[in-house]
């Protein structure tokens, strides 16, 4: 990747924002939404709509003794196609039944047709291929890239040529190694050989083209600041303009901000400046927003905004949302408000995809934890595909984000070499994702030693790089080591971040209280925690204890949010997982049935209680249901407003809620049925609750 020549631009903006043509809202109730599953239909989501894209079928063939490119493998003509295979790109090679087992460099050959254009540059992209990527175009080498989940580009416009071009990619998985990230621990102890999940191998995410004038804005980072007292907000953005061209140029910059698919009349102060032939800057602009112009982004009511950035003939897009996250005490604060609920982590493994994310399952994935309640999280010890950040902008939900520091040991956190590889994954990860709403927190790691001094460096020093690139959010990172230990706080990393994430497996009532007696003025997430449900009690055990625990954490007001490992069953290659491939920690299986946790997770997260208040019989088979409609007060929390109750034909508007209180609701029964469904169903669509009643 192109790195910036202009050291007075201390901020790193890379290719990472796209070029819209769909206007921006809130979804509505009733509206379309995820989960309309289409396995046999593979596609993937480009957020440019100008892509040229290099999906479908590509040659491919093995590197095992990884001698392909001494032996220059990338030129045209130098494999044959009897010796190679035919695959469709995005592709993960480890689902392949021929390659299941294999780990090291795989190769993808596929030639297309050019025309050159003057005056333009053509950009390769790449979101996502694991884990080295070298790659070839028309025999000359374009670039090299580490890190399996984040996207890289290449600018190649001088190695295209008219006619047909010959694009050669080179792709090693060969990874859980003492020097990867994520990577294997050095100590040599006995099972230490994997990381928890799988090293699935390929270009595992789509791959496209795009073309640009020489003058063009490679990337812009909003930051919406909203004043929460008067109403109004100020929207900031840095804009990453690069000059191809020959000569030194001071471009012009427009904005147009649109809302509920409407533009808003705003005057921006630029600082626009002269940037010299082949070189990148940094240009910042300001707006401010009126009261009636601001509309909060929320879980309930996100609404979306978008910011076209033009310069010259070339637009780049970018929705964003006017939210404040913050921390106040032992509460995280959205918009002023304390945020308690729940969430769940997503593991990217799926029955015949590996990691591949197409855009059924990243929407079947979504609409299934929304429902569940788990909408505050951490994901997974990885970047997924973006289109998932989009559906939870669009539909709220709360993101913590982590690269993949995963157990690494003292001596791995205090090299250099792997401090700097870190760095690359966790800019590339930031840079991708800081206009997402839904995006609060960015994490620095799992379960590596923080009571070590490297650990505590580790922690100090990632957070202040990270704060360089993204001040807008908060930080943390998820330690195993405080359920028991430390006995003074300054004895463990968690004295640096925001809010203290946690991953307790047992014994939650002592470790919560303990975690609390040392950060007492610091909010508490339980990053992990669950059990299987191939443990005591098997599915029924899980269950109960999902409802067990939950009822130690509403004792604790300094919890701020609680994410169950995991959503979904996944592969590994751990010690511990089953003869059949996998660890059953989901509430869903590896192919999303859900289990019978799945309910009760949705019943314990929802911040909506109904109970029957009173039912009378009526002539004519007219009877009145009254409901008791409660927000919780203890967890998880949040104001109601916006939503509807459907009990059999009739659908009512629940009145708005605050924590604790309760409203009843007469509903008309006609006919003589002994029971009744009642559904709670949020602003966006999503179901929140559902349950039987007795009509008696």
């Amino acid at each position: 990747m192109k790195r910036l020549t202009l050291l007075t631009f201390s901020l790193l903006l890379s290719l990472t924002c796209t070029r819209l043509t769909a206007q921006p809202g809130a979804a509505q109730p009733g509206a379309a939404q995820p989960g309309a599953a289409q396995p046999g239909v593979a596609e993937y989501h480009i957020r440019q709509p100008n892509a040229i894209t290099l999906h479908g079928e590509w040659w491919f063939l093995l590197d095992p003794a990884g001698l392909g490119v001494a032996n220059q493998w990338y030129r045209d003509g130098i494999a044959q196609e009897s010796r190679q295979d035919k695959v469709t790109v995005p592709h993960c090679f480890s689902t392949d039944p021929r390659y299941e087992f294999y780990t090291g460099t795989a190769w993808y050959r596929k030639t297309f047709a050019w025309k050159p254009a003057a005056g333009k540059r053509v950009i390769l992209h790449f979101d996502g291929a694991y884990y080295k990527t070298n790659v070839w175009l028309n025999g000359q080498k374009v670039g090299e890239h580490e890190g399996g989940y984040t996207p890289f580009s290449f600018d190649v416009t001088d190695q295209l040529k008219d006619g047909n071009n010959l694009l050669v990619v080179a792709v090693n998985n060969d990874t859980w190694k003492t020097n990867t990230i994520p990577g294997i621990k050095d100590k040599g102890d006995i099972n230490d050989g994997f990381v928890g999940w799988v090293n699935y191998g390929g270009i595992i995410r789509p791959v496209y083209l795009t073309i640009e004038p020489e003058v063009y804005a490679e990337n812009v980072k909003i930051d919406p600041l909203p004043d929460l007292a008067k109403g109004s907000a100020v929207v900031k953005a840095k804009i990453r303009v690069r000059n191809a061209s020959a000569s030194a140029t001071n471009p012009k910059i427009d904005f147009s901000v649109w809302q509920d698919k409407k533009p808003l009349a705003l005057k921006w102060k630029t600082n626009e400046a002269s940037i010299p032939a082949g070189q990148t800057a940094v240009i910042e602009a300001e707006a401010a927003l009126t009261a009636a112009q601001t509309k909060l982004w929320d879980l309930d009511q996100p609404n979306l905004y978008e910011l076209k950035t033009i310069i010259g003939g070339d637009t780049l897009a970018s929705n964003f949302g006017i939210r404040k996250i913050e921390v106040s005490g032992t509460r995280i604060l959205l918009n002023g408000k304390p945020v308690r609920v729940g969430g769940g982590n997503r593991v990217i493994d799926y029955p015949g995809l590996g990691s591949l994310e197409p855009d059924w399952l990243i929407e079947k994935d979504f609409k299934l934890m929304k429902e569940a309640g788990m909408e505050f999280q951490r994901l997974t010890h990885y970047t997924p595909s973006e289109y998932f950040y989009d559906l939870a902008d669009r539909y709220g939900m709360l993101i913590i984000t982590e690269a993949g520091n995963w157990q690494l040991t003292p001596k791995q956190m205090d090299n250099d070499s792997m401090r700097t590889k870190f760095r690359s994954q966790f800019r590339e990860m930031a840079e991708r994702d800081w206009n997402h709403p839904s995006v609060i927190a960015y994490s620095v790691g799992n379960e590596y030693g923080s009571t070590t001094a490297s650990g505590q460096r580790w922690t100090k020093d990632m957070i202040a790089y990270a704060r360089e690139l993204d001040p807008t959010r908060l930080y943390t990172f998820a330690s195993m080591l405080l359920n028991s230990l430390p006995e003074k706080p300054e004895d463990e990393a968690s004295q640096y971040v925001d809010f203290v994430s946690t991953n307790t497996y047992g014994g939650h009532a002592k470790s919560l209280d303990h975690i609390h007696k040392l950060y007492p003025n610091k909010p508490v997430f339980i990053s992990e925690w669950g059990t299987r449900s191939d443990g005591k009690g098997g599915e029924q055990g899980q269950a109960q204890h999902l409802t067990d625990v939950m009822a130690e954490i509403r004792k604790r007001p300094f919890v701020a949010g609680a994410s169950w490992w995991t959503y979904n069953d996944y592969r590994s290659k751990l010690f511990g997982t089953n003869v059949n491939g996998f660890r059953p920690w989901g509430i869903v299986g590896p192919d999303r049935s859900p289990r019978l946790a799945y309910p009760v997770h949705q019943k314990e997260f929802s911040p909506v209680l109904i109970e029957k208040a009173s039912f009378k019989t009526g002539g004519q088979g007219v009877h009145q249901l009254v409901l008791k409609v409660t927000s919780r007060g203890d967890f998880p929390s949040k104001t109601l407003r916006g939503y509807i109750l459907k009990a059999g034909e009739a659908s009512i508007v629940v009145p708005d809620l605050n924590p604790g209180e309760s409203r009843e609701i007469a509903i008309p029964i006609r006919g003589f049925d002994k029971q009744i469904h009642i559904t709670v169903i949020k602003p966006t669509g999503f179901i929140t609750i559902q349950t039987d009643i007795d009509l008696k």
